[in-house]
């Protein structure tokens, strides 16, 4: 079977080495072009890769030209909508890096825009691919903690600078050198922690829900003079059952794939009949029940095959004709940017908000 054909387009989100990286190493699929305005930002992956100057674009047409099965885009979030609505006149299938996007109507835009294309549009939650976060949604669907009442999410990590691709690390005063330029600590770009992180917490708790959407939303943010959008903010959601709080942090002490700071970054759970704390990139959850009420380790499920990384799992869905499930799910994102739009409009207006529809 002749191997899939992808692109990287837009090298603005540093994940984009990474996903690119997943692509090399799969045996049924090919890096054929790769494409940015800027040459620079592309020179780190077409030297890992190996890319021939022929698969290097500053321009996006010529990129599409190599005939595509499959667009990985990393684009600055308030871009995906345009980016989708160009790569949908082209008839391929498009994975967008988190987060969905700058709000509900753009997110809207890009699922109408794959519509009639019959192409699969999957948005990409990295978290979605920890194991014990994949262990906990088994558990509680197998009614370990009964009826699940709560989600509490606190994620995020130093910033989005201090890293490239393959967590490499940046030096403290690079950062600050490239703040003033970055379109992560501009407003009208969708930067911000909110952005970046909530949807993680949005999007994976309504799976963990089962789709269920809150009632309302209340949200405050932080305001750092010199900084035009937000690093930290608190989101709380009323559900008909319950509270659940999803919190974002641009400034942890550590990186949680490092070492996980204090708060702990992943989620916990409470349920009718028990409790599960799943932390970040950990080798187990910890669970509370009636009948076991110390709290005890249970081992992360390893990922099965075809599941193990968002790349695998993507190419598996086109090669086998079947549809993006789970937090991947346009619709299900739909859901959740209703939750991160209210709540950054909650924040705004110093309010509670009914979720907007």
């Amino acid at each position: 079977m002749a191997r899939l054909r992808v692109v990287g387009i837009s090298f603005d989100h540093m994940h984009m080495g990474d996903l690119l990286r997943l692509v090399h190493d799969h045996p049924g699929a090919e890096i054929v072009g790769v494409f940015d305005p800027s040459r620079a930002k592309m020179a780190s992956a077409a030297a890992q890769f190996a890319l021939p100057d022929d698969r290097i674009f500053t321009d996006f047409y010529a990129c599409m030209a190599t005939r595509p099965d499959l667009a990985i885009l990393c684009a600055a979030t308030a871009d995906h909508a345009e980016y989708t609505e160009r790569l949908a006149r082209f008839g391929v299938h498009v994975f967008v890096e988190k987060p969905f996007a700058a709000n509900i109507t753009d997110a809207r835009r890009m699922v109408a825009a794959m519509a009639p294309t019959g192409k699969l549009l999957a948005i990409n939650w990295p978290l979605a691919w920890v194991p014990s976060h994949v262990t906990a949604k088994r558990l509680i669907d197998e009614g370990m903690i009964g009826q699940l009442n709560e989600v509490h999410f606190y994620d995020g990590n130093r910033g989005p600078l201090f890293h490239l691709a393959d967590k490499v690390e940046v030096s403290a005063q690079e950062v600050e050198r490239q703040k003033p330029l970055s379109w992560w600590y501009k407003r009208a770009s969708g930067g911000g922690s909110l952005l970046d992180y909530l949807g993680y917490g949005a999007t994976l708790g309504t799976w963990y829900m089962n789709g269920e959407a809150p009632i309302e939303v209340t949200c405050t943010t932080d305001q750092t003079p010199g900084i035009e959008v937000d690093q930290h903010s608190i989101t709380v959601c009323r559900y008909a059952r319950g509270l659940s709080r999803m919190e974002t942090r641009w400034g942890t002490f550590t990186d949680p794939w490092m070492i996980q700071p204090q708060p702990k970054c992943g989620f916990v759970f409470v349920g009718s009949e028990g409790t599960i704390a799943s932390e970040d990139y950990a080798p187990h959850v910890t669970v509370q029940t009636r009948g076991r009420p110390e709290p005890h380790a249970i081992a992360a499920d390893p990922l099965p095959e075809g599941r193990r990384n968002a790349i695998e799992y993507v190419l598996g869905c086109i090669t086998h004709g079947r549809a993006i499930d789970g937090p991947l799910n346009p619709e299900l994102c739909l859901t959740a940017q209703r939750i991160v739009d209210t709540a950054a409009r909650s924040a705004a207006e110093k309010r509670t908000l009914e979720l907007i529809k």
